[in-house]
């Protein structure tokens, strides 16, 4: 199974709710093959503070074992190179296999973070569209030296400093 760039979504909702339009817009984007939905925990925190969760996930029962496999082999890896990163395949593939979920709940936290009377979205979301791609990098024998997703505040804040410096260039 070849696995596209993963991206991590955390999403927040006030009012804790989540509409119809987004669910569409990923049902679209998963049929034309896309994006992928890796993993997506819904985590709802009521007025009362009452915590309510619900988990989807759109890969077979063999996807998730291989998805569990590979992230518990890259983690293994990090930890303690060949030989613990065998142990966190083998791991990895039986915690997901086991029916627990790839976003651990108890990984983020939310509840903490979550004010009363909201929503977040934690999704992993894997960009199907980039594996022709990354694959024709690296058999340019191209590599990843960096890479960031450019939101519009970070397009605002470079305006800032370009003014910032045209003005300080006038002065002098």
């Amino acid at each position: 199974m070849s696995i596209g760039p993963v991206q991590l979504l955390v999403i927040g909702f006030e009012h804790g709710e989540f509409h119809g339009k987004i669910k569409a817009e990923l049902e679209r984007l998963t049929e034309n093959d896309i994006v992928r939905l890796i993993d997506l925990l819904f985590v709802r925190k009521h007025a009362d503070g009452r915590i309510e969760r619900t988990h989807v996930s759109e890969l077979s029962d063999e996807d998730k074992r291989e998805v569990g496999s590979l992230a518990g082999a890259l983690i293994g890896f990090g930890v303690g190179g060949i030989e613990a990163m065998q142990e966190g395949a083998a791991l990895g593939a039986e915690r997901v296999a086991s029916g627990e979920p790839i976003l651990a709940e108890d990984v983020w936290y939310i509840d903490d973070v979550l004010p009363p009377d909201s929503a977040a979205a934690v999704a992993l979301i894997e960009h199907r569209w980039a594996i022709g791609l990354r694959d024709k990098i690296r058999e340019a024998g191209g590599f990843n030296l960096a890479d960031a997703w450019v939101h519009p505040r970070d397009l605002v804040a470079i305006g800032l400093m370009a003014a910032e410096e045209a003005e300080q260039l006038a002065t002098r």
